[in-house]
């Protein structure tokens, strides 16, 4: 399904899974049923929900996106434009701007236990979740409790030289009614800077600080798989000055897709 094709014709850097899920859309005309039937043949334990019912576009403002130009403020159309800009994204909006969302995503944050944030690209994937109107409205009257992980590092060209603070800072100026129960941070990443400060970062989201080694232990920017779901488990289940134990019988998570570097 990861295998991309190589050579020059129009399928070459295309991976086998997207042309499938394309090919499923175009066959069935439902992309939930479309991503559904992907689950089914992969078997997996849980479900890809697009978050909007129409196709996205994404703008950033950006500073210093001309080097020529350093404090000159303009916009960038395009997710890769905006991923790769060399100026600095200030924050992101939506076309259409206030797009509809899938019913089965906003029933699933509306039924999960927790709704988890990251780690990706944090303009791109993590925060769109967040500009679309009845998704957003989900995610902040959700009974689910929410946790935010951040990045092990900030990716060049979409958040380049932001501190963790600096994520939550963002977080917080695009989503101001949200509230989060736990931001997780790497031990060696939230080392970079002032703890203190990622703790009161934190705190303006009404969340608390948890810190543990979630990192890679060969360096990369990446999460350890193992690792990181140990301490999902440890915050889930009320670990680490955690938030209790879940309503139900089982944990129902909702994961809005990001997308990193290594990750």
């Amino acid at each position: 399904m990861q295998h991309r094709f190589g050579g020059d014709q129009e399928r070459a850097g295309h991976a086998v899974g997207n042309l499938l899920i394309v090919a499923l859309w175009d066959l069935l005309g439902d992309t939930v049923a479309g991503l559904d039937w992907v689950g089914r043949l992969l078997g997996t334990g849980g479900r890809v929900l697009p978050m909007a019912a129409v196709p996205l576009d994404i703008v950033a403002e950006v500073v210093g996106a001309d080097p020529a130009r350093p404090d000159e403020v303009t916009t960038v159309r395009g997710q890769a434009k905006c991923a790769t800009t060399p100026g600095q994204v200030r924050s992101i909006t939506l076309l259409p701007p206030d797009p509809p969302a899938v019913p089965e995503a906003v029933r699933a944050v509306l039924d999960a236990d927790w709704v988890v944030f990251g780690p990706g690209s944090w303009f791109t994937s993590v925060l769109p979740h967040l500009l679309v109107p009845e998704l957003a409205a989900a995610l902040r009257v959700t009974t689910a409790r929410r946790v935010v992980v951040l990045n092990l590092v900030p990716q060049p060209g979409e958040t380049g030289g932001f501190s963790p603070p600096k994520h939550l800072e963002v977080l917080a100026g695009h989503a101001p009614a949200l509230t989060v129960d736990v931001v997780l941070a790497d031990t060696k990443a939230a080392g970079t800077g002032s703890l203190a400060d990622l703790e009161k970062a934190a705190g303006m989201l009404g969340a608390r600080l948890v810190v543990a080694d979630v990192a890679a232990a060969d360096g990369t920017p990446r999460h350890d798989p193992k690792l990181l779901a140990g301490a999902y488990a440890q915050i889930f289940q009320g670990g680490s000055g955690g938030m209790g134990p879940p309503r139900r019988g089982g944990f129902r998570g909702v994961v809005p897709p990001g997308r990193q570097s290594g990750e």
